[in-house]
């Protein structure tokens, strides 16, 4: 028998029953509510959709709020791995345990800058975009979403760079930091300080509801405001989500009101550096290559970068287990080593952006520089592995995550768009319809 489980979803199986539509059962009271139905020939699984190719029973579930007891139950955990797309979830961190104890117990050397390994970074980066570069230069017209896809996880490279400097873990010169991180960051036309300055509050806000200012849910009385911002949010939070760090990118970083005055200098510097990029830059692309040069050889893997810059964000810190919580709620070391997951990209995305999805490492420390992350996660394994979240990319985590993380609920973390207004969220029932549900 196949199952149909909603926020958040498990795989059950039974024998096969014969049962009329609208029957329903409880089991293990207080977690499971179920519906039977029947469908031929193939059950779409929600948020998974798991195919099964021959005439089948369906059970569709609708869980009851996740709880600490429920993360607590290994058989529950591994349940939620599958439907999710984990390799591991991890069991709740003890309230009695906190981020510094967590910090004390990582190696030293971890902490340690490598102005050799931080230069090879440097080189790394820049030989793969000039690559690139030639690449699209050079290849026929049919292989250029290849070259396309190369040149701008290069550039996301770039980022990594950048993201280093600001958090002082690139050079013990912090100016040199400084140009760095700001070169580094001019290629993508963002503001080295504006961003250095919001992403600091990501990491001492990590999963605060309304503080993050990475991703975060939905609030519901958002999408109830207007229905013009309701269709917005289910589009961008669903099929545009792979690009929202776009908007992110807008709202964030160019307006001087979102700055205290002390950072105000800093972050003018910033913005003319990508002002002048932009000036200069862009019309001498045009001058030699054209309009069209300008999207082969800039905007579409400034696309792809955005892709990553997305998608790489959405998954470090967002599934359906994970909660947000409020600052009253909020405990640090929950939030850094629980609520932040590790996956393992394929060798050649990890080399070209440096290993950022080593990520629950980063978010212990900030202090840790990228090529010493593998190191400092192994350590983590060692003393903290049952608390870890951790995944190999594939589509049924980017699936679960696009169909079912959308609105804030408080005891069950997330609520589909569907589930809050159906005749709207066409876009969710597509992408559950369409994307794939490898794993």
């Amino acid at each position: 028998m196949a199952c149909r489980l909603s926020n958040p979803t498990f795989h059950i199986e039974a024998p096969p029953v014969r049962a009329s539509c609208g029957m329903r059962l409880k089991v293990s009271p207080g977690i499971y509510c179920l519906k039977w139905r029947t469908f031929q020939h193939r059950a779409h699984i929600s948020h998974q959709s798991l195919s099964y190719k021959k005439s089948t029973k369906v059970v569709q579930a609708a869980v009851r709020p996740i709880s600490a007891p429920l993360l607590e139950n290994e058989e529950q955990r591994k349940q939620m791995c599958e439907m999710y797309g984990f390799t591991q979830i991890g069991e709740p961190l003890p309230d009695n345990i906190t981020l510094k104890n967590v910090m004390d117990t990582l190696p030293k050397k971890v902490f340690e800058i490598d102005d050799m390994k931080a230069w090879k970074s440097v080189l790394i980066s820049v030989t793969a975009y000039a690559l690139g570069i030639l690449l699209l230069s050079k290849v026929p017209w049919y292989l250029l979403p290849l070259a396309w896809a190369w040149t701008g996880t290069a550039a996301t490279g770039f980022f990594v760079i950048g993201h280093d400097c600001a958090h002082k873990s690139f050079s013990r010169n912090k100016l040199v930091e400084d140009i760095v991180g700001t070169l580094a960051f001019l290629p993508l036309i963002y503001p080295y300080e504006p961003w250095r300055f919001k992403h600091d509050r990501h990491h001492a806000k990590t999963n605060m509801l309304s503080e993050d200012t990475a991703w975060h849910p939905v609030w519901r009385e958002e999408l109830d405001s207007s229905p013009v911002l309701r269709k917005a949010i289910i589009f961008g939070y669903g099929p545009f989500r792979p690009w929202m760090s776009i908007s992110h990118w807008l709202m964030w970083h160019f307006d001087l009101k979102k700055f205290r005055p002390a950072e105000v200098g800093r972050v003018k510097i910033s913005l003319a550096c990508v002002f002048a990029f932009i000036a200069i830059g862009w019309p001498l692309i045009v001058y030699k290559t054209g309009i069209l040069g300008w999207i082969k050889f800039w905007f579409m893997p400034w696309m792809v970068y955005h892709f990553w810059m997305s998608t790489f964000t959405m998954v470090h810190h967002t599934a359906p287990h994970i909660p947000f919580k409020t600052s009253e709620e909020w405990n640090a070391g929950q939030a850094q080593l629980g609520g932040t997951v590790h996956c393992n990209y394929p060798r050649w995305i990890e080399i070209l952006c440096h290993d950022i999805n080593v990520h629950i490492p980063h978010h212990v420390s900030s202090r840790i520089p990228s090529y010493n992350l593998r190191v400092a996660h192994q350590s983590l394994r060692e003393n903290w592995g049952k608390y870890l979240n951790e995944a190999n990319w594939n589509w049924r985590l980017m699936k679960t995550i696009m169909t079912t993380c959308h609105v804030y609920n408080k005891e069950q973390f997330y609520v589909p768009f569907d589930d809050i207004s159906p005749k709207e969220s066409q876009p969710i029932t597509f992408l559950r319809k369409f994307m794939p549900d490898y794993t």
